[in-house]
């Protein structure tokens, strides 16, 4: 298995996901297709889950995404979360920037629907 490097555009975010357990999703979320986008980043999801690090941290730095990127973004966390639960180590880092309440608060939802906890910091 491989990493997963995708560079950001003016529509989609920058995705760095490693085989070392280090997940990354940044920028801008709006892409036309959403599935199409994410469909890469799903397959490569469900491989980690097959063999996951110890250690799982999760970047999320995005300044703003789509309700099909929110959808997609829960579908990858959940999957995570199931690593979790069979006893891997998992961290959620959730930046948004001062002031960003919308940012903050879907956070706050992914956190509380997933009953796992995440590391808020503000940027």
């Amino acid at each position: 298995m491989n990493n997963l490097l995708i560079e950001s555009t003016k529509k989609t975010p920058e995705v760095s996901f490693n085989t070392d357990g280090r997940l990354k999703i940044s920028g801008r979320s709006i892409p036309e297709d959403p599935t199409k986008f994410y469909d890469e980043l799903f397959e490569w999801i469900f491989f980690y889950c097959q063999e996951p690090s110890d250690t799982t941290t999760v970047d999320i730095e995005l300044e703003y995404f789509n309700s099909g990127s929110s959808k997609a973004i829960l579908h990858i966390l959940r999957a995570l979360v199931d690593i979790s639960k069979k006893g891997n180590n998992l961290s959620v880092n959730w930046y948004y920037e001062e002031g960003d309440d919308d940012i903050m608060e879907r956070g706050e939802y992914y956190e509380s629907i997933l009953e796992t906890k995440f590391n808020f910091i503000e940027t």
